[in-house]
């Protein structure tokens, strides 16, 4: 089953760490902290521009991270970040 991004979410631009730089964040994000480029609407102006970071466009949406909510989708998503911290 394919999902789409929910509208104002943005869970996946808050809740991971992101080790590599990305545009406004030369050493990447912390988890739980937004990206800087996280627009008010909680939607990304980097989404499909070149400057956008490779983790972000290999990000896709699934049940398995997204669940059924915003909330959800942030907690399923700090559980990961858990499970993979190095």
């Amino acid at each position: 089953m394919t999902i789409h991004c929910r509208v104002g979410c943005g869970a996946c631009c808050i809740a991971p760490s992101i080790r590599q730089a990305l545009p406004g964040m030369p050493a990447g994000k912390p988890a739980g902290i937004a990206c800087v480029n996280l627009d008010d609407a909680f939607s990304c102006p980097l989404f499909g521009r070149p400057e956008r970071p490779d983790l972000c466009a290999q990000f896709k949406p699934e049940l398995s991270v997204c669940g059924d909510s915003r909330e959800h989708a942030m907690q399923l998503i700090e559980l990961l970040e858990i499970a993979t911290e190095a």
